[in-house]
């Protein structure tokens, strides 16, 4: 029978899809932060682990295995425990799925940060896992990098009330909430005492110099167990601005209103499509019987609704395609001189005098030739009712 061949004589020679030379027998805790800085300098935006596979690494859009041989059960419990912790094997096995960030420090200065999600899957007949890590960028985008529309940039930072940032998942609120959030603190004021509650953190601002600023991330559920209580929290540590990652039900959403009540200028995200869309849905959440007082404490705190679809743009990469509307004093005071069932359609009416339609930003990335024709109609057809 011949010898098998060492792993490093049957490494690829292409140097995209080269493995890790320092690919062990067995994965031990301490090769884990190694094997991933080393994916990170391959330019992986995202990095696989799955058992029964090889490691993948997402590389301009085509994966690259980064292991030569495929995970077994001790490697991956080996990542497993370095990433979540020794409770991830029971907390997948009662059917949750795990989000949290993960960061290595190659030295005192550097922070390589983590986006993950570890969900159950079944591998060869039996119970396995997969781990997907998103690379996070060093710092946070501006609002230029951002193509962020006047309007919007002119009506983020209210004095005081709700800004709501809305899409579905994966549409790249987080990276506009984040370019936000540097866009104040570069202001020559600064931002002040500014706290986030977030699943997972994701953005850092390590390295914006704002002295003037002073900002705490709180992550859900490690550090408190959901975003109503985190809203709590906030009011008891005297914050100017206020960050909630997600406003899904009527305790955060009721919890979320309330800090904009009582002076606070307070961001938050939903998983709608459309101003209005966003409004009803929020309004929904409660019970019948609460809908038409909480819709009104809803208007009175609102300054601004921004709906933001990622696209894929005709030269390649990605690009953001908002609606927007601005809550000025004198659409609220219109809006609720009105019954709140009417807000629907009246909020359709008033969109294009006080911001923008989705159909109108996806015309004019059509016509200067970022988007193709069915991304085009598909955009001009995806807000509504919702």
């Amino acid at each position: 029978m011949a010898a098998r061949k060492p792993v490093s004589l049957l490494k690829g020679k292409d140097n995209t899809a080269e493995t890790w030379p320092h690919e062990p027998a067995r994965f031990t805790d301490d090769l884990v932060d190694d094997f991933l800085l080393w994916c990170v300098k391959k330019n992986a935006s995202d990095i696989s682990i799955q058992t029964d596979r090889p490691v993948y690494n997402e590389i301009h859009g085509t994966l690259y295995p980064g292991t030569y041989r495929p995970l077994d059960a001790a490697d991956m419990n080996v990542f497993l425990t370095k990433i979540y912790g020794p409770e991830a094997s029971a907390r997948l096995a009662s059917a949750n799925d795990l989000d949290l960030s993960y960061e290595v420090r190659p030295d005192r200065y550097t922070r390589i940060r983590f986006r993950v999600n570890i969900t159950a899957i079944l591998s060869r007949g039996r119970d396995s896992a997969q781990i997907t890590m998103r690379v996070l960028p060093n710092e946070p985008p501006t609002m230029a990098d951002l193509n962020i529309e006047e309007e919007i940039i002119n009506s983020w930072n209210p004095r005081q009330g709700l800004v709501v940032i809305t899409g579905p998942t994966g549409s790249g609120k987080t990276t506009l909430l984040a370019a936000g959030i540097r866009m104040m603190m570069e202001q020559k004021r600064g931002c002040g005492k500014l706290v986030t509650y977030e699943a997972p953190i994701e953005y850092v601002y390590d390295v914006i110099k704002s002295p003037r600023s002073l900002i705490s991330q709180t992550e859900i559920p490690r550090h408190l167990p959901d975003f109503a209580q985190g809203v709590r929290n906030a009011l008891r540590r005297k914050p100017n601005v206020i960050l909630v990652g997600e406003s899904r039900d009527k305790e955060t959403i009721s919890s979320t209103i309330e800090a904009s009540q009582t002076g606070h200028t307070v961001y938050t995200t939903t998983h709608t499509t459309g101003v209005a869309a966003t409004i009803q849905r929020m309004v929904s959440a409660f019970n019948p019987n609460e809908r038409s007082e909480r819709a009104y404490a809803l208007m009175e705190t609102l300054r601004m609704v921004v709906t933001q679809n990622l696209v894929s743009k005709v030269s390649g990469g990605r690009l953001g395609v908002r609606e927007w509307m601005i809550f000025s004093d004198e659409v609220r005071d219109k809006l609720m001189d009105m019954d709140f069932k009417e807000w629907q359609v009246e909020i359709q009416r008033m969109l294009p005098f006080y911001g923008q339609s989705m159909a109108k930003s996806a015309e004019l990335a059509f016509d200067r030739g970022d988007i193709d024709r069915r991304t085009y109609i598909l955009l001009s057809n995806s807000t509504g009712s919702g």
